[in-house]
């Protein structure tokens, strides 16, 4: 495979989009990726067959990220199978859209419970065993509508932006046990959740920039895999933009 045949890595809601991407790139560096799902387990069970068919190690990890009690029993048969985490990369999310006068208190707690106290009940999971590893790499996947905000998405938005808080605190609190805490924003990028809108929204995002494409999920993957690796050493608490220059 490739780099390192010991790195364990958790990449959450990885059966489709940014999260397979991740997941594939992970494994491509040589690490043992274990494939988190919600409801789609057909789709992770085909990244890790995929992974596994290129000569690598994969599981299968069903769990909701915004249930204590799953991630807890996740995480347990994580460390069941793999002994370790090296890796934590919060990629799991929903979306519920709608305008702010309209929105209904259910899909206000159901994106903030998925997208943002997701990623803190995993990053608090993974805490532990890194902290006595005395190293670890964890990677929150935000959003450019983090920075922007989006009209029709003040659950998504206020989610995302969250999670730049929870980067920095979690980042000051681990770096002491050699920890590292980091954040991709992804902008406009072309996977399932995109794949809806209508031809006029995405020519409306297309015009707002600059490289004039969208992004693919290998995009994002790819900023990840290098915050996963030995060169990142030396960066927490930092935000990485992958959005083709639509905020700078």
């Amino acid at each position: 495979m490739g780099e390192d045949q010991n790195m364990v890595a958790l990449v959450t809601g990885a059966g489709r989009g940014i999260g397979r991407a991740v997941a594939l790139r992970l494994a491509g560096m040589g690490a043992k990726v274990a494939v988190n799902y919600s409801a789609s387990e057909d789709k992770a069970r085909e990244v890790a067959q995929e992974i596994i068919s290129a000569g690598g190690s994969a599981m299968v990890l069903g769990f909701d990220v915004s249930d204590p009690g799953q991630v807890e029993e996740g995480f347990a048969r994580l460390m069941d199978e793999f002994g370790r985490i090296d890796v934590l990369v919060n990629n799991a999310g929903v979306v519920r859209d709608g305008l702010l006068v309209r929105m209904k208190e259910e899909d206000w707690d159901r994106v903030l419970a998925v997208n943002l106290k997701g990623a803190f009940l995993c990053l608090r999971a993974v805490a532990k065993p890194m902290m006595k590893q005395r190293s670890g790499r964890i990677v929150n996947i935000g959003s450019v509508m983090g920075f922007l905000g989006s009209a029709g998405q003040v659950n998504y938005s206020a989610s995302k932006a969250g999670l730049i808080g929870l980067t920095k605190s979690a980042a000051r609190e681990l770096a002491a046990r050699s920890i590292t805490v980091n954040l991709v924003a992804p902008g406009f990028i072309e996977t399932d959740m995109t794949a809806v809108l209508s031809d006029k929204v995405k020519a409306a995002y297309l015009d707002m920039i600059p490289l004039k494409r969208f992004g693919a999920a290998e995009d994002v993957a790819n900023a990840v895999a290098f915050l996963a690796g030995e060169e990142a050493g030396y960066i927490t608490g930092q935000v990485i933009h992958v959005n083709g220059g639509i905020y700078m």
